[in-house]
């Protein structure tokens, strides 16, 4: 995967569809051409995480608190 693309794996049953889809359009309105794509991955078990290549830029499980904001800012740091 290239650096300027980023993935949002997003637990389905839990329902962060909403916030994965607010944030694919946060992304791509911030950054626009400078992506590639921001491409959302169904998953499980309360997951929500955040790829910039192959790098976590941000896991739920690690770090509960989800601001977009500071994931915005993650994302820019790696373009």
């Amino acid at each position: 995967m290239s650096e300027s693309t980023v993935e949002i794996e997003y637990c389905v049953p839990c329902g962060f569809l909403d916030r994965a889809s607010d944030l694919q359009h946060l992304l791509l309105r911030t950054f626009g051409e400078r992506l590639d794509g921001v491409t959302l991955l169904t998953g499980a078990d309360g997951v929500f995480r955040i790829r910039v290549g192959e790098e976590v830029v941000y896991d739920k499980f690690e770090d509960g608190n989800y601001d977009p904001d500071e994931v915005v800012r993650e994302v820019r740091a790696r373009l």
